[in-house]
């Protein structure tokens, strides 16, 4: 056994094991989460956005995306080198920390694979398959792993130089993909009949049961970003399981006391907008401090997934309404609730830190969003003067499952019209040519 092998931990390495796993599995839960929240017509295209994503990410983190987020500094705390592309010398005897740095690069992977597709929610119904394909590795490369590096890197600049802190992704994952939804969706304006014809979920179990495993992922994502089993760890949870609750009864009280009707919808969002803004404070606030950034996020993003319709952009599924908002929300708000005991040093403004810690989450969460907004905004233009990325109006009016899948999530014709068992009728609309 060579001396680096030596200093492998089994507990954390199986804990980080079972963590990296349950995170890959929000990526599906995601999927039935956004597919459950569009209209029948485009549930098997909102949940291949989800699924490709796995894939095209996985194959860019591999081959450079590591690499530039985690590897030795390129200067400046900017981006890293190409020194680990195609994992080169990373060994099943490399270590990092107390886990082997397969696994840890395999565990950050999970992170990016979501982050992606949290993205696709802001563009449902009328996105092209064929221009996802091409975006999603670009935008991993180029958004993704710089502000990676910025975050978690070893020399990355907001946490050596600024000391702002992000426990376990309200920068790179939530403020990053709902800045880069808002922009998407700007280039790509809004569905047919935005504003006027409803567009409500076609599947409400299906979004539950998405949120369910959403929540049940989110504790590999935050206690897993501990790196070992450990108090942190432990806190972590405890303090994902709490903000969740709060999330979900705050989006509820203004539900009720705005419309006078708790729905179920709102119980799933409020759910996730919690889990959301506690991701960066996980591993910095009491668990006073988590049940307070669960129920604000609950309270801001219930009413922030309406500014949609007074401003005007169609954010589809409320990317930015919860991911951005959120993430801004719990980023900021470790500022204010950050204790000595969780941070080791930071405190936050009600436990004696002052405004120092504010300002410093203040600027990242400008830095972040800003740089991903922009970089998004010229990656669309550009796809979509050359590859096109709106659908065609035919195909978004006819739905995007059977004009580029060439399939349907639910066959209501064969029983329904009295064809006996066994038929198998086309569908005059399949006969639209599939097109991505």
């Amino acid at each position: 056994m060579t001396l680096a092998a030596a200093r492998i931990d089994t507990g954390d390495t199986a804990w980080l094991l079972a963590a990296t796993a349950l995170v890959l599995l929000m990526t599906p839960g995601l999927a039935l989460f956004y597919g459950g929240m569009v209209r029948t017509k485009s549930v098997l295209n909102m949940l291949m956005m989800s699924f490709v994503s796995i894939a095209l990410v996985t194959v860019v983190w591999l081959a450079a995306g590591y690499s530039l987020a985690f590897g030795p500094d390129a200067g400046g705390g900017l981006i890293g080198t190409l020194e680990h592309a195609g994992m080169a010398g990373l060994g099943p005897d490399s270590v990092r920390g107390t886990v082997p740095t397969l696994l840890f690069a395999t565990f950050q992977l999970t992170f990016a694979v979501i982050t992606a597709a949290l993205i696709s929610g802001a563009i449902a119904d009328r996105a092209k398959f064929g221009a996802w394909l091409v975006f999603v590795p670009v935008w991993a490369l180029l958004v993704y792993v710089p502000v990676a590096h910025w975050v978690w890197g070893p020399d990355g600049w907001i946490l050596s130089d600024l000391g702002a802190l992000d426990f376990a992704g309200g920068l790179p994952v939530e403020i990053t993909s709902g800045a880069s939804g808002l922009a998407l969706c700007l280039v790509l304006g809004p569905r047919l009949g935005f504003r006027k014809d409803a567009m409500r979920p076609h599947n409400l179990p299906m979004v539950v049961l998405g949120a369910g495993l959403l929540w049940f992922g989110w504790f590999g994502f935050n206690a897993g970003s501990a790196l070992g089993a450990n108090g942190l760890a432990a806190a972590a949870f405890l303090n994902t399981l709490a903000a969740g609750c709060t999330g979900l009864l705050g989006w509820l009280f203004v539900e009720q006391k705005r419309d006078g009707h708790p729905t179920t919808l709102g119980a799933a969002s409020g759910a996730v907008a919690g889990l959301v803004a506690i991701t960066p404070a996980c591993g910095a606030v009491s668990l006073l401090g988590a049940l307070a950034v669960g129920l604000a996020a609950g309270v801001v993003c219930s009413y922030a997934v309406s500014w949609k319709f007074r401003f005007g952009y169609d954010d589809s599924l409320d990317v930015v309404g919860v991911h951005l908002v959120g993430g801004v929300t719990g980023t900021l708000l470790i500022g204010v609730f950050a204790v000595e005991s969780m941070t080791g040093g930071a405190r936050g403004l009600l436990h004696g830190g002052g405004l120092a810690q504010l300002g410093k989450q203040s600027v990242a969460v400008l830095a972040v969003g800003g740089y991903a907004f922009l970089m998004t905004y010229g990656i669309a233009r550009l796809l979509h003067r050359t590859l096109g990325l709106r659908a065609d109006e035919e195909h978004e009016h006819t739905g995007l499952d059977l004009t580029v899948h060439a399939e349907t999530a639910y066959d209501h014709g064969v029983l329904g019209h009295g064809a006996p068992v066994g038929a198998s009728p086309v569908p005059s609309a399949q006969k639209v040519k599939p097109q991505a």
